[in-house]
């Protein structure tokens, strides 16, 4: 039988580890067998295709004050004019 790889889930948000709900995300991901990396909204800067490409969806994170709204919005034009699976929570 041929071995898949999981597919692979950009979190954008600011990660927290104290707000439980940033927690339950990444797990509910890991349970489902997808592997999920939080991308900082601050990190996202004018050329987002630089940290996104590699990504095979991207999931705006929930209960997030964003530190770089900018950020988060340039991160969803990314997936919107490239047909990257987007889910916003």
């Amino acid at each position: 039988m041929a071995t898949t790889t999981p597919a692979l889930v950009g979190i954008i948000g600011d990660y927290n580890a104290h707000n439980p709900t940033h927690r339950f995300t990444t797990e509910a991901l890991a349970h489902a067998g997808i592997r999920g990396v939080w991308i900082p909204t601050d990190s996202i800067g004018s050329d987002p295709a630089g940290q996104l490409a590699r990504f095979d969806g991207l999931w705006i994170a929930p209960a997030s004050p964003y530190r770089s709204l900018d950020g988060a919005l340039r991160a969803i034009r990314y997936a919107r004019e490239r047909g990257v699976p987007l889910v916003g929570t």
